[in-house]
């Protein structure tokens, strides 16, 4: 799995929160830092890591998999396609 390090959230943008995870790990995925068939860090600990809700992260996530930018793997987590 890789860490997704350092999320910093502006919370007096006026960009959602969810599509500010997004676009982080868009951006991550785009330059390669995330490859094709890395595991991204489970709901859980992006929570821990932003302090954003699990919801919040799950919005993210829907979406870059909408993208086709990630596909999730029910029980195992969600992947970089």
């Amino acid at each position: 799995m890789v860490s997704v390090h350092a999320v910093d959230i502006d919370r007096t943008s006026e960009t959602p929160t969810y599509r500010q995870v997004a676009n982080i790990l868009r951006e991550r995925i785009r330059s390669g830092e995330l490859k094709r068939g890395d595991q991204l860090p489970s709901v859980h600990a992006l929570v821990i890591e932003t302090g954003l809700a699990d919801a919040t992260i799950r919005s993210a996530v829907r979406v870059l998999k909408d993208e086709g930018l990630v596909r999730t793997a029910p029980g195992r987590g969600v992947f970089v396609c």
